[in-house]
């Protein structure tokens, strides 16, 4: 937090192109209060982890996506619901970000799950599964509002933006007690 500001992560779980969570997590960036810095953290190039690697030979994308997250003050997650959990990727950053062992980079800092879905439920089950790895790595999860959107599909323009006023009010208030619990987090710490 070095100008003031709290660095958030944006840590989007679908890679595909026209990704709903991507703009999602886009239309956070747009409502988010003027004392958070959010910035997207890549996750697609991640290889799987594989310890060897953290003996041998650092994969690039690892030591930048490490270097990402030690940068971050807090993390948001958007991801969407693969199979009634989360994407592979969501799952291989979270294993990424926690090693080697002893170096977890999520340790101790505040973090929130936005789910996304064309579907009715809502992704409950990406945030289901997601609540458990994020509180074994001692990321400290804002617990309300809980944020599911059902039928995201319908909220969005052909650009991809979100157009939907009470969908945008909602996660207005959603970033902005994001903003509130991540400071004192923050000033914890």
């Amino acid at each position: 937090m070095d100008n003031g500001k709290l660095k958030i992560g944006v840590i989007t779980g679908s890679l595909r192109r026209g990704s709903y969570s991507r703009a999602i997590a886009n239309a956070l960036f747009e409502l988010a209060p003027e004392k958070l810095e959010l910035r997207h953290v890549e996750i697609g190039d991640l290889p799987l982890y594989n310890e060897d690697l953290d003996e041998e030979n650092v994969p690039e994308a690892w030591v930048r996506f490490r270097t990402e997250l030690d940068r971050c003050d807090g993390f948001i997650f958007v991801t969407p619901e693969y199979n009634r959990s989360i994407p592979a990727a969501v799952k291989n950053a979270l294993d990424v970000g926690s090693r080697p062992y002893g170096q977890n980079k999520w340790d101790g800092k505040p973090g929130a799950i936005v789910c996304a879905t064309p579907g009715s439920l809502g992704a409950f089950g990406a945030g289901a599964a997601l609540r458990p790895p994020m509180t074994f790595l001692n990321i400290i999860l804002l617990q309300q509002p809980e944020v599911y959107i059902s039928r995201v599909h319908e909220l969005l323009d052909e650009d991809g933006k979100l157009v939907n006023e009470s969908t945008r009010d909602f996660l207005k208030s959603f970033i902005e007690a994001f903003e509130k619990f991540a400071a004192a987090i923050v000033a914890i710490k």
